[in-house]
């Protein structure tokens, strides 16, 4: 079975990689609401998701809701193996989950020949995880605020997923760099495909700074990659073959 990857809205990834399926930050279900309450900020899927089966991991960036959503995380197997930060494992370790590994920046941890290394990701405020992985027939890192952890050493990886655009906030500024630090993970990288996270899948938000991450007056920019790599703007539940590595 070829790799391939899986966009379900928002943050969300199954990731199909050496006969192995990853979840990674799941949303499928229910709203999504930040503190303080749904008066800020609320999001709503346009349709719920089918929680996807026989699951080998689950992959948590963040302890954030947007990240670990506690809707869809009760939903799922409390005997799938978690990897993600500190933050996140103190979610679902309260959800149930039996099989946790929280990893620190620069920290590894294997699933038979699935190797997951943690990278330094966004501070909100606590810093918080992206991932490399690598398996024998290709690699792929993730991040899903646009952070490139200045400790990686330039190296080839086959498949990148990370926002293409900035966002943020008047008087807070941008919460996601991903046309800002485009070219440096170009550069470092040298990626054959990257994938465009954050891109919502219609998801509809209301509350009183939806407008601004709508659109509105936030700060924005976009960025396009190198001619030799592919920018590939995901379809919510439409598999997106990934490249293989060559040897």
């Amino acid at each position: 079975m070829s790799d391939q990857a899986t966009y379900y809205g928002a943050n969300g990834w199954l990731l199909e990689l050496g006969g192995r399926r990853i979840l990674v930050d799941p949303w499928l279900t229910g709203p999504l609401v930040f503190p303080p309450g749904a008066w800020l900020l609320k999001g709503e899927l346009p349709q719920d998701q089918p929680v996807p089966e026989d699951l080998d991991l689950l992959l948590l960036t963040q302890g954030l809701p947007d990240h670990s959503h506690p809707d869809t995380l009760r939903t799922l197997d409390k005997n799938v193996p978690v990897v993600g930060s500190a933050a996140a494992g103190k979610v679902v370790q309260r959800l149930g989950f039996q099989r946790i590994n929280t990893l620190r920046p620069g920290e590894t941890h294997r699933v038979g020949d699935l190797s997951v290394r943690a990278t330094a990701g966004a501070a909100v405020p606590m810093v918080e995880n992206g991932y490399l992985l690598d398996w024998p027939g290709g690699s792929l890192y993730l991040e899903p605020h646009g952070v490139l952890d200045p400790e990686l050493l330039s190296r080839k990886v086959d498949t990148v997923i990370t926002p293409v655009v900035d966002l943020g906030l008047p008087l807070v500024g941008s919460f996601i760099t991903g046309a800002t630090v485009m070219p440096a993970l170009i550069k470092q990288f040298r990626p054959t495909t990257v994938l465009a996270s954050t891109t919502g899948g219609d998801v509809r938000f209301s509350g009183l700074i939806s407008r601004l991450l709508d659109g509105g007056d936030a700060p924005q920019a976009s960025a396009e990659p190198a001619d030799d790599c592919a920018l590939v703007t995901p379809t919510v539940g439409e598999p997106i073959p990934l490249p293989s590595e060559q040897r």
